[in-house]
């Protein structure tokens, strides 16, 4: 079985190779355009409830993990403390449970995206302790089970594997808290989740995890189609920007969430980068609803999203 730690700091970043599905989901992003609506608007709100929790903005932190190995030690703190200080949501993947604690103790309002484990028990006990910190939801990376030769994904020692609809609804009607299905990029996966009992679904090809993805954005109306508003749908994957968050609302996401940008905030800027760079964000949502009309984020639908083939 192979393992990924070795190449999991090359995935992170990316490289601008040909088949690289960030580029993709960058191209497919900056094809989209909108149209201006200026009559009868006004200004907006970005005021967002998500899981009985009301925040300033849809635009979220995307499920960041092992931050201070690859960082400077305290970088996770401070990612969830912008967050907190910003007023959003904050999501967070493969942690131990003390990390998980220390967060709520900051006041972190959080999502926890667990692994697909072999050791199907570990995501039974993880999703107790989820319940017991009180977190909004749990999520569980249904797109993480592979290495690159197709074997088992060895993960910082843990061994993933696929999960089973059947498995997916036993989790699901355990689970006293939401259940996030992260990974979804197919009609396919988002019947087989949704019938499963899951409580949303990230689109994400989790940063270029297979080469050639389809951008989460060109697949979205399709899979919102399937979902018809039973579950709040969420977008990843190179989501920079207010702009890229109304776009991505405009085709059917619920939320959206940041990744990498928010560690490079870090870098600049270790107190206050990640608060600036959600509120600039929320700014430059607030900015383009206002442009096209949408006084709130219900007003905003496809109708202003026009589509150039470049």
């Amino acid at each position: 079985m192979a393992t990924e730690n070795e190449e999991f700091v090359k995935r992170w970043y990316g490289s601008p190779t040909v088949g690289n599905s960030n580029v993709i989901s960058r191209n497919y992003l900056d094809s989209l355009f909108i149209e201006t609506r200026y009559m009868n608007s006004g200004t907006p709100s970005t005021e967002f409830t998500l899981y009985g929790e009301t925040f300033s903005s849809p635009i979220m932190s995307a499920a960041l993990s092992h931050i201070d190995h690859f960082m400077a030690p305290g970088s996770a703190e401070r990612l969830a403390r912008g967050v907190i200080d910003a007023n959003a949501a904050f999501w967070y993947g493969m942690a131990p449970d003390e990390e998980i604690d220390r967060f709520v103790s900051m006041g972190a309002r959080m999502i926890e995206v667990i692994k697909p484990f072999a050791d199907r028990d570990k995501i039974y006990r993880k999703i107790e302790h989820a319940e017991a910190c009180g977190l909004m939801a749990v999520g569980i990376d249904i797109d993480h089970v592979f290495a690159n030769d197709g074997s088992p994904c060895i993960c910082f020692g843990e061994e993933l594997r696929a999960l089973t609809t059947a498995e997916l609804a036993d989790i699901c009607k355990a689970a006293k808290l939401p259940v996030i299905a992260k990974g979804v990029l197919s009609t396919y996966d988002a019947e087989e989740t949704l019938k499963a009992g899951v409580g949303g679904m990230v689109l994400s090809h989790h940063h270029n995890r297979i080469e050639f993805a389809v951008a989460p954005l060109r697949i979205l109306p399709d899979i919102a189609k399937v979902v018809d508003g039973s579950v709040p749908l969420f977008v990843d994957c190179m989501i920079q920007t207010g702009m890229d968050a109304l776009k991505a609302l405009a085709l059917g996401a619920t939320a959206v969430g940041i990744g990498r940008p928010l560690m490079t905030a870090i870098r600049n800027d270790p107190e206050n980068g990640v608060k600036d760079y959600l509120l600039k964000a929320n700014q430059e949502l607030a900015k383009a609803m206002a442009y096209t009309g949408c006084t709130d984020l219900s007003k905003i639908d496809s109708s202003i999203i026009h589509f150039s083939e470049r």
